[in-house]
């Protein structure tokens, strides 16, 4: 194989809400590929007609990438250009592609990524929480026990944590961060990011709940949610009178229970409380 006549896979960022924020460069690639691979030829389509670019496009999505994948890779290899493009925002991130990209990996065939919007750093930007340290988990599941699962598996993650969650199950997931993770961990909703309605709140966990529940239109539109991490305790902020409250407590309760009525006298995070107790054994401490 000549690699002189290989082409190009460019991936190609678009905007994930506000048109204008397609960059000078994408344009330039989308009016000049051979191809556009993209995830909903429909919603591509508008984007297009809005910046006049008659282009050729393919469907590829998550049930047909295999077969698309080959096809594509023989275009590449005859040397034809190529650009692929999700419904919104930078390839990839939760879409279809990447099993086209380990093929021109494989085959050497060049690919070029270009910077873009994406939901989920956009969000996390205007969050204030802390943004050297975040991890991105996609998609919350869909199903109660896989969710529960995930966040309960999480919940002494010490980086920030985002998530993209449906607005028929954001109520649901809230309520099972509380259950699993901590109700007073500090959540921030980044909705319609970039639209007309965008909207950034955040609050702990119980009140931010209360909140999305006054109001309908506060979890409508494509959302994402941003959860502070896990802050250990250090043993200089124990005071021994919370501890002598749970040593009281533990006579005539459970570890559990003892933990909980004790967090909710003193005022301290209950998760917080319990990972110092069961890390210095306070139940021994005099």
């Amino acid at each position: 194989m000549n690699e002189s006549y290989i082409g190009i896979l460019y991936i190609v960022p678009t905007p994930i809400g506000n048109l204008s924020d397609i960059t000078s460069r994408a344009l330039i690639i989308l009016k000049n590929v051979n191809i556009i691979v993209a995830e909903n030829i429909y919603h591509t389509n508008i984007l297009l007609q809005h910046f006049n670019i008659k282009n050729s496009l393919i469907l590829m999505n998550k049930d047909n990438e295999k077969k698309q994948s080959d096809h594509l890779i023989d275009k590449l290899k005859e040397g034809q250009t190529i650009a692929l493009v999700s419904n919104a925002g930078t390839p990839v991130i939760n879409d279809p592609g990447n099993l086209l990209i380990k093929k021109c990996h494989f085959f050497n065939i060049q690919v070029i990524p270009l910077p873009g919007p994406c939901a989920a750093i956009t969000a996390l930007s205007a969050s204030g929480l802390m943004k050297n340290r975040f991890c991105y988990e996609g998609f919350l599941p869909s199903k109660k026990k896989n969710r529960c699962d995930l966040l309960y598996s999480l919940r002494e993650e010490t980086r920030t944590m985002i998530f993209y969650e449906s607005k028929y199950r954001i109520l649901e997931s809230i309520q099972d961060i509380i259950e699993q993770i901590d109700e007073n961990r500090h959540i921030v909703i980044a909705r319609e990011i970039t639209k007309k309605w965008e909207s950034i709140y955040g609050d702990k966990a119980t009140s931010l709940l209360q909140w999305l529940k006054e109001e309908k239109y506060r979890y409508k539109g494509e959302i994402v949610i941003i959860i502070d991490g896990f802050k250990q305790i250090k043993n200089k902020n124990i005071d021994q009178k919370i501890l002598h409250t749970f040593l009281i407590l533990k006579k005539f309760c459970s570890f559990k229970t003892s933990v909980l009525i004790t967090s909710q006298i003193h005022k301290v995070n209950k998760n917080n409380l319990y990972q110092y107790l069961i890390k210095n054994k306070s139940d021994k401490i005099n």
